[in-house]
């Protein structure tokens, strides 16, 4: 088993595993509503695919793991995945690039409670990884066709999250 500690959730540093979604200074803005609100526009794509597949809103209420323990991860081949914490909690995002997995190329992130993440299709990523229960706004693909595969990691694979 090998350690990982979570690096900061940047733009830069999460490119190539999709968008961080935050109302930042790099964000397009639009005033709106007669001037009394932003839009920070288009800070993610859905992508669902051309397999009859429609995006769908749902709302998860993920608990934390009683063992901070990286064990198995999955993909979306079909559809993207968007997911914005709606309880300002800090959380942690475990993400790997898509293709063949490869358990060396795990990444960690700390996200803190303002930011969303966007995986691109295929991006392998653990499931949500709460600090404490936290709810969230989820967009992603439903349709037909199975959309999820998983990897288990063997125990030697297996990583220890350091705080």
């Amino acid at each position: 088993m090998r350690d990982l500690t979570p690096e900061p959730l940047t733009a830069e540093a999460f490119a190539a595993f999709g968008r961080v979604i935050e109302a930042s200074d790099r964000a397009a803005t639009l005033d709106i509503n007669q001037g009394h609100a932003v839009r920070y526009d288009a800070l993610a794509e859905v992508d669902v695919a051309d397999e009859g597949g429609t995006g769908v809103i749902s709302l998860f209420r993920a608990r934390a793991l009683e063992q901070l323990v990286l064990r198995v991860f999955e993909r979306h081949p079909l559809g993207s995945q968007s997911f914005m914490p709606l309880t300002g909690r800090p959380y942690l995002v475990a993400v790997a690039p898509a293709g063949d997995f490869d358990a060396t190329k795990i990444r960690l992130f700390r996200a803190e409670g303002h930011q969303g993440v966007h995986y691109n299709k295929g991006t392998w990523h653990h499931f949500l990884l709460v600090l404490e229960e936290s709810d969230f706004l989820v967009i992603d693909r439903a349709g037909p066709e199975e959309n999820c595969e998983e990897v288990e990691l063997g125990t030697v694979e297996e990583i220890r999250v350091r705080r």
